[in-house]
């Protein structure tokens, strides 16, 4: 049977050679394992894409900046991106650390960070934002400009393209001193809408134009220059000497031209010093239009009211001296200028009358000289009287003193013999009494042993007596004590055949044996 043909209505599909099919599995196995070998290299390669080119470090003492690729569009004149997602800078800043940052959509620029130094501080300039209204110049709000708050001493993160940083010194001020400030930005006074107890005023109120109220302290204060100015004032005791253009001078009540030269001291009281420093000015101001008028306007008045002569003496000088330091104590002191003193030094009037007046005054001091001579003379007798009656007066005291001395040490050596006198009879008074109760007792002693004896003597004598009365007699008792004495000795006495002995006598009385055993 013929095997069927392959006709367009035939549904199975062709089949296909078997070389073809071998290919198309060898193809399916090398595209299988390429795709793995680049997956694999992928994951390979991601680490390191990902920690260099996306990678963002700032070191120590820098930070970065972002700047964004993607996103919408900034408004016309915008500079700094403000916004979540907007193009451009970014406005906020990365400090020290590691980000990372797909580079697609950032890119970034590292920058050091600013130090500002102790005693210095910085004033930003902002350079986004809306641009300042007429006549200002410190920002406020989101504006361009000058900014009023500063930066202190320290480290400080600032974008460049936001913010433009000065560095600026910070307002010193001395001891002894104190800083008058003066606003430079706010509402100008003179403009109507200012409150009315800032017009017409040298010292305004807050956020007015003008020299301030309060002052600063000594010390160092960080203040915008841009905002605010400081006047350094010395509080300290000022001296002013009047002499050469400055001296003093006036015509007396006769027509004279008296110089007055002298030195002044002053100081300002601190509550009025910014009042006064922004009427009248600075020190020497204060010196020419508050001092020096009201001196000289005193002298004149008070000068005409005597002659030249009574400014020449001394009594005169110190008078005008005084009456000057209270008047211009009390002028002064509603300028905020307080006077603490003032010394005139000299008084010259005119050579015609001066010559004469000096001669005068000179005969004047010699007669008073002399009469102090003569005082200080008679001072120094009477001194010298006073010391020799000191000295008599010394002398009486030590001869009384020396009496005194001789009748005390008299009195006291008496007491002592007295005293030892009445010791020595105390004692002879019991020392006799204890002689006499020794000998007392030595007769007693001797009485009593006398008694005993006696009495011993008489016992034994009646013994005796009663023996010698039991014995028949005396003679009797006598030869038996002898007996008794002799009998436990006798055969020794008996037997010994010495020459000189007893038993001699005896030896030719006892029988022969007995003669030789004792041998």
């Amino acid at each position: 049977m013929a095997s069927p043909s392959n006709t367009f209505g035939d549904e199975r599909p062709p089949r296909l050679p078997s070389a073809v099919t071998r290919g198309l599995s060898m193809q399916k196995m090398v595209l299988g394992g390429g795709g793995a070998l680049f997956f694999l290299a992928l994951l390979l390669l991601l680490p390191i894409w990902f920690w260099f080119f996306c990678r963002i470090e700032p070191a120590e003492g820098q930070f970065a900046v972002l700047i964004r690729k993607t996103g919408s569009d900034l408004p016309s004149g915008q500079i700094m991106a403000t916004e979540p997602g907007q193009k451009g800078i970014q406005l906020e800043v990365l400090s020290e650390g590691r980000y990372f940052r797909n580079p697609y959509t950032w890119s970034w620029r590292i920058f050091p960070i600013t130090d500002i130094p102790a005693g210095q501080l910085g004033v930003l300039t902002r350079l986004y934002g809306s641009e300042l209204p007429p006549g200002e110049v410190i920002a406020s709000g989101e504006s361009k400009g000058i900014t009023r708050d500063v930066l202190g001493p320290g480290r400080h993160r600032i974008n460049p393209f936001a913010y433009q940083i000065q560095i600026l010194d910070a307002t010193s001020i001395r001891p002894g001193h104190i800083g008058v400030m003066v606003a430079l930005d706010g509402a100008d006074p003179l403009v109507g809408g200012v409150p009315d107890d800032s017009l017409n005023r040298y010292t305004v109120g807050d956020g007015v134009k003008g020299v301030q109220p309060a002052t600063l302290d000594p010390g160092t204060h960080y203040l915008n220059p841009f905002v605010t100015s400081v006047v350094e004032l010395n509080l300290q005791s000022q001296r002013f000497e009047m002499s050469g253009d400055d001296m003093i001078s006036f015509l007396t009540a006769d027509g004279f031209t008296v110089n007055v030269e002298g030195t002044l001291e002053f100081a300002i009281n601190r509550d009025k010093a910014a009042m006064l420093t922004h009427q009248v000015g600075d020190m020497e101001d204060i010196i020419k239009k508050v001092i020096l008028p009201r001196a000289r306007g005193f002298s004149r008045i008070e000068g005409s009211k005597s002659p030249a002569l009574n400014y020449i003496v001394g009594e005169m000088r110190q008078k005008f001296q005084d009456n000057l330091e209270k008047h211009l104590s009390t002028q002064c002191a509603e300028w905020g200028v307080s006077i603490k003193s003032v010394l005139v030094r000299n008084i010259s009037a005119p050579d015609q009358i001066a010559s004469i007046i000096r001669e005068r005054e000179v005969a004047v001091q010699n007669a008073r000289m002399f009469d102090q001579q003569i005082t200080q003379a008679r001072s120094r007798a009477e001194l010298v009287r006073q010391e020799m009656l000191a000295v008599q007066n010394k002398e009486k005291v030590q001869a009384e003193t020396v009496r005194l001395q001789a009748v005390i040490l008299a009195k006291q050596d008496q007491q002592v013999k007295l005293t030892g006198a009445q010791q020595q009879f105390t004692v002879a008074g019991v020392e006799s009494q204890a002689a006499e109760s020794q000998a007392a007792a030595i007769v007693a002693l001797a009485e009593g042993d006398r008694d005993a004896l006696h009495a011993t003597n008489e016992a034994e004598a009646g013994v005796l007596r009663s023996q010698a009365q039991a014995f028949g007699g005396g003679a009797n008792f006598a030869r038996n004590l002898l007996y008794k004495k002799i009998a436990p000795r006798i055969s020794s006495i008996l037997t010994n055949d010495e020459a000189d002995s007893i038993g001699a006598l005896f030896k030719s009385f006892l029988p022969q044996n007995t003669r030789e055993g004792a041998r």
